[in-house]
């Protein structure tokens, strides 16, 4: 796929990418999700953010969104497992010279923080400050808990939230949580684009 790949292009060949990589959906049995909900519809999307054409795809689209937030990101990242992989696309994405920084939060702190960024426990990456505009990555919305409880830590810390980014919104209330919380949820695709 050549570096000149536009939105509109990445994402029709992302939602094939994630079709054909991360999509089940079962006729009579459900899954059950992190949410603790089941459905009949499940994505793992580890093997598309680990294919060398997906990572492209996700890279321009994600930057093709930070380029249209207001004021810039100075940080990018979230939760484990899903956003480490995510972190380290746009990071590589932004290229030598940038200054976009990334982070992981772990669910559970290991009670030891970022012995040489400062961070608290739990936040592991490049060094939080509070003033910084973060971007929170998550490859699979639902109800937004998980990544809504990563955005209040961060606005403990003094830092401001100013967006979400997640590769699938299920439509299961993430939008509307992620709404109420003041924070912008652009999804990549949503469930709509594969059923």
């Amino acid at each position: 796929m050549a570096e000149t790949t536009e939105s509109g292009e990445a994402r029709l060949r992302l939602i094939e990418k994630v079709r054909s990589l991360a999509y089940l959906c079962a006729e009579t049995e459900e899954f059950t999700l992190a949410s603790g909900r089941t459905s009949r519809h499940f994505f793992d999307t580890k093997p598309v953010m680990c294919d060398p054409e997906s990572a492209h795809l996700l890279g321009v689209l994600i930057h093709d969104q930070i380029g249209k937030i207001e004021g810039g990101v100075d940080v990018v990242g979230g939760l484990e497992l899903g956003a480490v992989p995510l972190t380290g696309i746009a990071i590589a994405k932004a290229g030598v010279g940038s200054n976009l920084r990334g982070f992981i939060m772990r669910k559970e702190p290991k009670g030891r923080g970022g012995r040489k960024t400062g961070n608290p426990p739990g936040i592991e990456g490049s060094t939080i400050q509070s003033g910084d505009r973060v971007l929170i990555l998550e490859d699979v919305t639902t109800t937004g808990g998980s990544a809504l409880k990563a955005v209040e830590r961060l606005q403990e810390l003094g830092c401001n939230v100013v967006a979400c980014i997640s590769i699938v919104d299920r439509e299961e209330g993430g939008q509307a949580a992620f709404e109420a919380a003041g924070i912008p949820l652009y999804a990549l695709t949503t469930l709509s684009d594969y059923i």
